[in-house]
């Protein structure tokens, strides 16, 4: 029998859920641009971006750097509005 899943609510979350859920999301988003499965990464890093621009500012500096500077760079040269 499969591992039951926690359904996660992101409307819901909030404080250091939520830094937990953006960290999450921006990770699978890394590994799935690794895999080369593109749109699986779009999914991720659209998710992640919602749920980042909803922290604030404090609670952006809690996000590690790396993912940070991956998400604003993959955001901006890769998904940008001309792509």
């Amino acid at each position: 029998m499969p591992a039951k899943k926690n359904k996660i609510d992101p409307d819901k979350l909030q404080g250091k859920a939520l830094i937990k859920e953006v960290n999450r999301r921006i990770r699978l988003a890394r590994k799935q641009w690794d895999a080369h499965n593109n749109a699986a990464c779009r999914r991720e890093r659209e998710r992640a971006l919602d749920l980042y621009n909803r922290l604030s500012p404090d609670q952006k500096e809690q996000v590690p750097q790396v993912l940070r500077v991956w998400l604003r760079y993959r955001s901006e040269k890769y998904f940008g509005k001309d792509r």
